[in-house]
Parts: structure tokens; sequence; C-alpha cells
């Protein structure tokens, strides 16, 4: 019989059945990833299952070792659902932070790396845990036009649950429509100056909108939604007071959105310049 007794082989055994436990979750986790990255599965595909795996894994493990140690699982379970029931009450937020987790994971509002706007935050998705979506910050009070600010912000998933949330990167077609404006005079002639934004927008986006318009249609084909959807960009004039604004609209990746506008915006000005007697800028403007 060993020096330590009966009651120091049972804490023993407890100890080393515990250890197996934990080393065989802790290690089929392991696994189950490394078959993933394997397989050649997205980025997207590996967080989400990572986080499906550690709660799935934690339960078992701790299921398991609590089993192991009390000897007796029914009523350990039945303990567990008392206290599940009293922790319920206390911790609403969080318990509604990992249902709002659930529900980002079955009906993809939003994904890790999608650029989305929920309550006052908007940003690129770099993380989504089991209580909190990690935001990388564009805008803001540090900067503008959809420029990054460098910032991290944590929403609460239970903001999903609450809350508008917006994401520039729709199913299938992750592109939105953008608008640059221009303001001319009266005297312009407005033939020419669409023509010359319409150009401009042909020059800098014309086949990669053409391709992604064809996928923007095949989306709506699947929903009841009817939208006349032309596959080059247009110009819609508006008047104002003491001058014709010029609208360009044009379908652009969110991330290049910034760029694109302001490559184009160069090179109507220019052309605009080079034909001082086709377009006027209202007087206020010095030329």
């Amino acid at each position: 019989m060993p020096w330590f007794g009966p009651d120091g082989e049972a804490l023993l055994v407890e100890g080393l059945t515990v250890l197996a436990i934990l080393s065989a979750a802790f290690g089929s986790y392991w696994l189950v990833l490394a078959y993933l990255a394997s397989h050649a599965v997205d980025k997207r595909r590996r967080h989400d299952a990572r986080n499906v795996l550690r709660l799935a894994f934690g339960i078992v493990a701790t299921v398991a070792t609590l089993g192991a140690l009390t000897d007796q699982w029914v009523g350990m379970l039945v303990s567990l659902g008392v206290v599940g029931f009293a922790i319920t009450f206390a911790l609403q937020q969080p318990l509604f932070s990992l249902i709002g987790w659930f529900y980002i994971l079955v009906n993809r509002p939003y994904q890790v790396g999608d650029r989305i706007a929920i309550e006052d935050t908007r940003g690129d998705v770099v993380s989504i845990g089991f209580f909190v979506t990690e935001v990388w910050e564009i805008d803001g009070e540090l900067v503008s036009t959809n420029q990054p600010s460098g910032r991290i912000i944590t929403v609460p998933n239970s903001g999903v649950l609450s809350s508008h949330v917006v994401n520039f990167y729709g199913e299938g077609v992750p592109y939105v429509w953008n608008e640059l404006s221009v303001q001319v005079a009266y005297e312009t002639d407005l033939d020419f100056a669409t023509d010359v934004m319409i150009d401009v927008a042909d020059d800098h986006l014309g086949e990669e909108m053409a391709r992604e318009i064809a996928k923007y249609r095949d989306r709506l084909a699947e929903t009841p939604v009817e939208l006349d959807v032309v596959e080059e960009p247009t110009v819609n004039v508006r008047q104002a007071e003491s001058w014709v604004e010029l609208r360009l609209r044009y379908l652009v990746h969110p991330r290049r959105g910034t760029r694109a506008r302001n490559a184009m915006y160069e090179a109507i000005l220019r052309r605009f310049n080079d034909n001082p007697d086709r377009v006027g800028f209202p007087v206020s403007r010095s030329r």
C-alpha cells in the first residue's frame, strides 16, 4: 500500500483523471484547429470555428472535470442548472452579449473583415468574441473621409439585438454606391460637363464597375426588390439657388472609395479647367 494511504491514493487518481480530461480536451481542440488550417479554410471560417470550439470544449471539459471530482454526474448537472438560473439574473448584460454572439454566428449580420456601422461606431471588424466585437475605427473624432483613426473600439455583442447594423459589404456584392459632387455655373454646357464626368469615371472604374454590376443584379434577382441598375456611371443634376450641382454616381469598393473619389475629382477639374468656354464655376469661386 502506498505510503500516503487510501485517501492520498484516491486524490492521486482524481488528479490524474482531471489531467487526462483536460489534456484530451486541449489536444482535441488543437487537432481540430490544425485540421481546419491544413484544409485551406479561410480566415473568417477559422475565426468562427475557433470560438465555437473553445466554447464547446470548455463546456465538455468543465462538466467532465466536475463529474470526475464529484463522481455524481446527475447531481452535478442539476447543481449547474440551479447555478445557471441564478447567474441569469445576476449577469443579464453578458448573457445578452453571448446571445448576440450566437445571433451573429447564425445570421451573419457581419463577419470578420467587414466594414460596418453599429450604434455610434463605424469601422472594420477585427474580431468577434463571445461577448464583444472589436472594430478598427474609421472616421470618428480624429479623422474623416473614411480614413482609419488607428483606434480599436469594443462593441458589446448585445448591440446587434437592439441597434441598426449597417454592413458595407453586402452578401455577394462587397461594393457600395458613392457620389461625387461638383458645382458649376448656370452658363455651363451641361451635356459636355456630364460627358466629361462619365468619361473620367469610366477610365477609373469602368471595367470593375461593369463586372460588379453583374453580381449586383444576380443578388437582386434573389430578392423581391425591383431596381433599375445601370452598368455605367451616371450624373444627376440638381438646381441650386446660384449654381447647378452635378452628382456623379458610381459603384466602388468601400475601402477604395476615398482614393477613387480624389483621383476622379482631380481629373474632372483638370478637364473642366481646360475648357473654360464650356464650363463655368459659380461667381463666388475664383478659378
